[in-house]
């Protein structure tokens, strides 16, 4: 059985969305996978070729201001050169995010790595999870509690360190990696079937 490659490439600027990409990379073992973490903002040479030899590539940041953190913005901008080559065409994509309040726009930030992924000619992997605390029976402790389909989605309050990023919010990230992982696995058989 081919071993799935997974790349985590993230941005952490208090060090909750590390948190996240951990529960990513845990999910994706948990699956068998092959599991990289790439901090884009020191993203070197060696760390590019992980990205172009994974299967799938998992974005990652805080949002700020509605949209992904400027760290992932110059990474975004520095993988065009991969664009031009269409590199990473037909690897698969996902992503995660954190933001400190409830809403904060998150979606805004998973869209824009949809497009990104969307420009690289990659197929995207949502969260796969109907919406978790939407009814009296349900609670705050449900997966995708936030309710969030395009991927992982968190929410940690803005006077906590890392922490403070929500159990179900953790358990939401590793659901994603986990998904991820058996997704690509699938990938694989077909391609070797083909």
């Amino acid at each position: 059985m081919t071993t799935p490659v997974v790349a985590i490439a993230y941005h952490s600027g208090y060090g909750h969305t590390a948190v996240l990409a951990e529960a990513v990379r845990a999910g994706a073992v948990d699956a068998g996978a092959e599991v990289h973490l790439v901090k884009v903002d020191e993203i070197n040479d060696e760390q590019w070729a992980a990205l172009d030899a994974a299967d799938a590539i998992v974005f990652g940041s805080p949002t700020y201001m509605g949209t992904a953190s400027g760290a992932f913005h110059v990474f975004a901008e520095a993988s065009s050169s991969r664009w031009s080559g269409q590199d990473w065409k037909d690897k698969l994509a996902a992503g995660f995010t954190n933001s400190g309040s409830k809403s904060g726009d998150k979606l805004h930030t998973l869209q824009f790595f949809q497009i990104l992924a969307a420009q690289h000619g990659m197929n995207w992997v949502n969260l796969g999870l109907h919406p978790g605390w939407n009814n009296s029976a349900g609670s705050e402790h449900d997966l995708n509690r936030l309710g969030v389909f395009a991927g992982a989605a968190a929410q940690t309050n803005v006077d906590e360190g890392p922490e403070g990023v929500h159990k179900a919010d953790v358990a939401t990230a590793e659901h994603l990696g986990r998904r991820v992982a058996e997704t690509a696995r699938v990938f694989l058989q077909g391609r070797a079937a083909a």
